[in-house]
Formats: C-alpha cells, sequence, structure tokens
C-alpha cells in the first residue's frame, strides 16, 4: 500500500504533458469559440476597443453554473490580449472580492 500511496498523483499541479494536453481542449480564439454569439459579439467589440486604446480590458465578470464556457472565455480572453496561459487561483480573486468589499462597508 506505501508504494501504491508513492505513485499516485496528488496534486492539483498541472505537469508539462497536462498542460499540453489541456490547451488542445479549449478553442483558442472568439471565432472557434462555438455558441453564445451575443456573448462573442460583446467580448470582440470589447476587446477591440481595449487594443486599440491600448490599455487593459475593464473588468468582466463572468457568472452562472457550471459548463457554460466562463473558464474558456476568460482563457480567450487572456490570449486575445496577449496576457499569460494561466488564470489565477479561484481562491486568490474570492480573498480579494472579500478584502475590498469588507474595507468598502467598514470604512
Amino acid at each position: 500500500m506505501k508504494g501504491y500511496m508513492q505513485d499516485r498523483i496528488i496534486t492539483a499541479q498541472l505537469d508539462d504533458e497536462e498542460k499540453r494536453y489541456e490547451a488542445t481542449l479549449r478553442p483558442p480564439s472568439l471565432s472557434e469559440y462555438i455558441g453564445q454569439e451575443k456573448v462573442k459579439e460583446n467580448l470582440n467589440i470589447f476587446i477591440e476597443a481595449a487594443k486599440r486604446r491600448s490599455e487593459a480590458l475593464d473588468h468582466v465578470l463572468f457568472y452562472g453554473p457550471p459548463g457554460l464556457g466562463k473558464t474558456t472565455l476568460a482563457y480567450i480572453i487572456s490570449r486575445e490580449l496577449g496576457g499569460r496561459e494561466t488564470l489565477p487561483q479561484y481562491s486568490q480573486i474570492f480573498k480579494k472580492m472579500r478584502c475590498s468589499l469588507l474595507m468598502r462597508y467598514t470604512g
């Protein structure tokens, strides 16, 4: 049993092979993303405007149940704007949001 536990992968970090595989699962651009035409149209306008102004894209918030493509759209936005290929962990984002909200309401 001890050898079995040593052979198991028990980390959330992706190795290089997993990163290459995962990169093939998500469409690299809005033009290759299937569905949600209105969302794609709006995002394309936002991205092009940010590029033309040479500024960062304003805040974008995706919400909804799992499986709607929120994370995929976030990766596409990152790629379209020449950003990094990885996104921050959700826990980091929520910690910042909680701190921001607490600071706003507690003065």
